[in-house]
């Protein structure tokens, strides 16, 4: 066991330990070392244990080679000579791990395989953001915290909250560029951009000190292309480099910890089709977590920075994004320069907080910023820039049991945004409550109002716009999870002023755990979104923008499913299982025409029926009645069916090593359509062929 540990032999120290026996049935939990309720922390609580010495240390050298066989099968296509219906390959890579020294571990992988990975949920994603989707990738996984940097971890939510300096997601992405298919061509593009190799250095001194390091190369994809005039191939990937690097350096025994964070992407662009890619991507900055009076408070600062370096093309496409929108008409603190080659901004934040360890009132203020030119999107995360945002939260909580409560706790917020124009963009108010009873249920209540806000997002690229407030309510209850079947009941309602959308989800999961070697868990979820300003498109009408909006009706269901079976604790068994479907009809098209006028009605005009026509899946509009189309935009209805499955069974045959038999199913449907019928599209979606991906995975685990 001491193999996974790093200690120095020449200078024996205390081990921190804590020993916890918790016994499920009573919901009832003992330690070694007390831990108040009303305390914080975990890790810096722990007692010591002394006496440890003349230990000597494994060399810590591991080599797991892999080797998979991997079989597809999936609805052939006539004339098409990549989609015969059945793909074969055998593969192989591997993972390394060497110790250095006592305080630090180097990871190496060279290609390696994630076959056994869970899918990602399906979404339909009607907004001018990215859907961020967690990380399931082991390697990036493993050790994770020591190369995370959350922008703004305030508490209290916001946009910036899950902004990251480093989204692991980006290293072997799926690529970015699409071919331009002649007539009679067909085409084979990679799903993902293959990881040729990548190495991860992680540790921390007896000092203090904590690094880590990740080096990554992902291959030059290029699509195969096959038609009339030949073969050819395509570069929609280059060449690509990524680094992370992030140092911390604890001080006062802990209450001071000062870190530092550098990310880079460089890519070979050698094909001029690509030059919409930055060449060069850099951010980083600097951190601060400090403790006051007696750890009572804490002050939380950071300053970021971000270079971005590339052909005209490239740094105009990041100023036109959906993350800062420069081209707006009505932008006063940054504008389009098609000639630019670099973009550079800045970010942090600043956040007080009162940790309560001694009181059961708590608290917190943030203030964060993104500046215009600010992005990080090559290897971090962030949906926008060009906006301030200041949120505070109280809180008073009781920990301990009292009355019909085990614990108890009420909550207050609020949140603030401007742009870097001075333009007050949001202000909103909440209040929630959580809490569990004696008999181990639990609850969450909640209640939001967000005022009227302008946003500089909702017409994709054109001028602000002002759009009405809301009022939000969520509530859970969850039963007692020492059950055999235990329950999660929640809900939610998004509910707009002057009528403008009325949206609401119900979801339960249902747990079942007979025994300690099954659990199965089920997760229905139903959505109705009822808008009646849904963004269409924009449409050009004699040299004026004309920004379309609908009324949009969709309903969304889905089930998540959910099989654990420990046949043994070396052989286990695992399904997941996730049939979605979702339909969204669209009427009453208009336009905006006023979008800062002072009555919401007077902020657009709705076309009526002899402004606009429906015509072989195109809406075409006569706007000022001359008989002449002005202009024209597609249906935008649709109906999303999807199925994803992972069924694996994993068996450790013996130490470190394990073989994998996994069979993945996906099926996907997409109709024009916008009817809604739960029955008939669950039928229809299973009566798609579907696409099969059949391994066998082999590690074999090697300690030197």
């Amino acid at each position: 066991p001491l193999s996974q540990l790093r200690f120095d032999p020449n200078n024996p120290r205390p081990w921190g330990l804590q020993v916890q026996r918790r016994i499920f049935r009573k919901e009832e939990r003992s330690t070694w070392q007390e831990i108040p309720r009303d305390s914080s922390g975990w890790v810096s609580q722990f007692g010591e244990l002394r006496g440890i010495d003349d230990l000597k240390p494994s060399r810590r050298i591991e080599l797991l080679p892999y080797f998979v066989a991997q079989t597809e099968r999936y609805p052939a296509e006539e004339g098409n000579p990549y989609q015969t219906g059945r793909d074969d390959k055998i593969t192989g890579g591997l993972d390394a791990k060497f110790g250095l020294g006592s305080d630090f571990s180097l990871d190496l992988t060279i290609n390696p395989d994630f076959g056994q990975v869970e899918a990602d949920p399906s979404q339909v994603n009607l907004t001018a953001f990215e859907t961020f989707f967690a990380e399931k990738r082991p390697f990036f996984i493993e050790g994770k915290d020591i190369l995370e940097l959350r922008l703004a971890p305030a508490i209290t939510g916001g946009h910036f909250t899950r902004d990251l300096l480093f989204y692991s997601r980006r290293i072997g992405r799926q690529p970015q560029h699409s071919p331009d298919l002649a007539d009679g061509e067909y085409a084979s593009v990679p799903d993902q951009t293959s990881i040729l190799g990548a190495a991860k250095l992680t540790g921390k001194t007896a000092g203090g000190l904590s690094v880590g390091i990740l080096e990554s190369v992902t291959a030059r994809e290029q699509a195969d292309i096959s038609g009339p005039d030949g073969e050819r191939r395509e570069t929609v990937e280059p060449l690509t480099n990524y680094f992370v690097g992030r140092i911390t350096q604890d001080m006062r025994e802990g209450g001071t910890v000062i870190g530092g964070m550098l990310t880079s992407t460089v890519r070979r662009i050698e094909d001029d089709y690509l030059r919409f890619l930055s060449r060069q991507a850099w951010a980083g900055g600097t951190d601060l977590q400090h403790y006051f009076l007696d750890r009572d408070w804490r002050i939380d600062v950071k300053l970021l920075g971000s270079h971005l370096r590339g052909d005209s093309e490239a740094i105009l496409a990041a100023q036109t994004s959906s993350a800062r929108y420069y081209q707006r008409p009505d932008n006063t603190q940054a504008s389009v320069d098609s000639t630019a080659t670099t973009l550079n901004g800045h970010a942090g934040s600043v956040m007080l907080t009162r940790t309560g360890n001694n009181t059961n009132v708590r608290g917190q203020l943030s203030l964060a910023w993104r500046s215009p030119g600010f992005e990080i999107n090559d290897l971090g995360f962030m949906r926008r820039a060009d906006e301030i945002n200041n949120s505070g939260w109280l809180s008073y909580v009781k920990r301990n049991p009292f009355g019909i409560f085990n614990n108890w706790q009420l909550n207050s917020n609020y949140w603030l945004d401007w742009d870097f124009g001075g333009t007050l963009l949001r202000k909103a108010v909440n209040v929630n409550t959580n809490g569990q009873f004696r008999s181990q249920d639990g609850f969450y209540l909640s209640a939001s109002r967000t005022f009227d806000q302008v946003s500089n997002t909702e017409l994709r690229g054109g001028p602000s716009s002002l759009w009405p407030g809301s009022w939000d309510f969520s509530a859970n209850l969850n039963s007692d999870q020492r059950r055999p079947v235990h329950l999660r009941l929640g809900g939610w309602v998004d509910m707009h002023d002057d009528d403008r959308k009325d949206e609401w989800q119900v979801s339960a999961t249902v747990v079942w755990q007979p025994s300690n070697w099954l659990r199965l868990s089920a997760t229905p979820r139903y959505t109705h979104n009822l808008d009646e300003m849904q963004y269409v498109g924009t449409e050009d009408f004699d040299g004026d923008d004309r920004y379309v909006f609908g009324n949009i009706d969709q309903y969304t269901a889905s089930l998540t499913t959910r099989v654990d079976l420990n046949i043994t604790a070396n052989l286990t068994v695992q399904y997941y299982g996730s049939p979605f479907v979702s339909a969204g009809a669209y009427d009453g098209f208009k336009h905006i025409t006023d979008p800062h006028a002072d009555q919401y009605r007077d902020r657009f005009a709705e076309y009526d029926d002899d402004q606009i026509t429906r015509s072989d899946g195109l809406y075409e509009v006569d706007e000022n009645l001359d008989g002449t189309v002005d202009y024209a935009f597609g249906d935008p209805a649709f109906n999303v069916r999807d199925f994803n499955s992972n069924l694996v069974v994993r068996w450790e045959y013996r130490l470190g090593s394990t073989f994998y038999l996994v069979w993945s199913q996906g099926r996907s449907d997409f109709v024009n359509d916008g009817t809604f019928d739960l029955a008939s599209d669950i039928e229809t979606l299973f009566g798609v062929e579907p696409h099969n991906v059949f391994l066998a995975k082999i590690n074999i685990w090697l300690s030197l």
